[in-house]
């Protein structure tokens, strides 16, 4: 059984831990807020700039642009596994990690190759150990990313896609539901489906003020959708950084939380079993001194 010195000392150990916990807690917390109003605002500019393709589109007719082609021979698959430079948020990474590998795997299977861009320094660290083809790895900007680290990657992907490097773009991330929740989503990056470019009456809904064929373009429809769609390509990557940003702090946070919990109700056994080894240490001394009393009475 420990002494009560101790179990004082991992009382104390783990109450500084708990502290510790608390302050990530609060911290995350802070950087959740912080997030999902990022997230809130760039929601509608996202929106607003598929209207603008859909409208475009219906008034350029049948293109062909190369972000647009869809490749009947598949040889390449790219994977974007978007994950944080830090770890403390519970399965947040490994989740992203797991979903990422089991593409790899179905592609694989499929006869495909696979390469890999990665941002996050868990992801480069994970593909590097496994000494997987990365491409391209981005670092230092999980928690607060910027619209310029989402061109950066756009640029790189868009790039190898457009020289047949690759022939589909998978980004993989954790998109934010709530604080307790974060889902992995996996979405088809490029090609960019054309289904996205159809106007919303084509499928029985209102027709967004966009989509009607009524404007006159300068310069033609074809040339503002050749300059729109890597802007859709960054759009949709600085979506899925800032989805993931809010989620590693909703992860973080919920982490911290049960992490505070556990320590409380470890301390709480450690109190109680210290005060039994004090209880019986108090006894086993009583016992000593009434048995030396005895021997000194007989």
């Amino acid at each position: 059984m420990a002494s009560t010195q101790d179990l004082k000392r991992r009382v104390r150990s783990i109450t500084n831990t708990r502290k510790v916990t608390r302050a990530m807690e609060l911290v995350a917390s802070a950087r959740l807020r912080r997030a999902q109003m990022r997230i809130e605002a760039m929601r509608p500019y996202a929106d607003r700039m598929l209207e603008l393709m859909a409208g475009v589109s219906q008034a350029a007719g049948s293109v062909r642009l190369p972000l647009l082609e869809q490749r009947e021979d598949v040889k390449t698959v790219a994977i974007v596994a978007v994950t944080a430079d830090r770890g403390l948020a519970g399965g947040f990474n490994a989740q992203v990690i797991r979903r990422s590998l089991a593409l790899q795997r179905e592609a694989r299977a499929a006869g495909h190759e696979v390469v890999w861009f990665s941002t996050g320094r868990k992801a480069a660290s994970t593909l590097r150990f496994r000494r997987l083809n990365v491409a391209r790895s981005w670092t230092g900007f999980s928690e607060r990313p910027a619209y310029a680290d989402a061109q950066a990657i756009a640029h790189a992907v868009s790039e190898a896609f457009v020289e047949r490097e690759v022939d589909r773009v998978l980004v993989v991330y954790n998109a934010f539901v709530s604080a307790l929740t974060q889902k992995v989503t996996v979405r088809e990056l490029l090609p960019i489906s054309r289904e996205l470019l159809e106007p919303a009456g084509e499928t029985g809904d209102e027709l967004p003020e966009l989509a009607h064929p009524d404007f006159i373009y300068e310069p033609e429809a074809d040339e503002i959708l050749a300059r729109l769609l890597p802007v859709y390509v960054e759009t949709e990557l600085y979506r899925a950084l800032l989805e993931s940003a809010a989620s590693e702090q909703g992860a973080r946070m919920t982490a911290m939380r049960n992490a505070s919990k556990a320590a409380g109700e470890l301390i709480d056994n450690l109190t109680l079993a210290m005060n039994r080894a004090r209880q019986a240490e108090i006894t086993q001394e009583i016992l000593e001194v009434v048995a030396g009393a005895d021997a000194l009475s007989g």
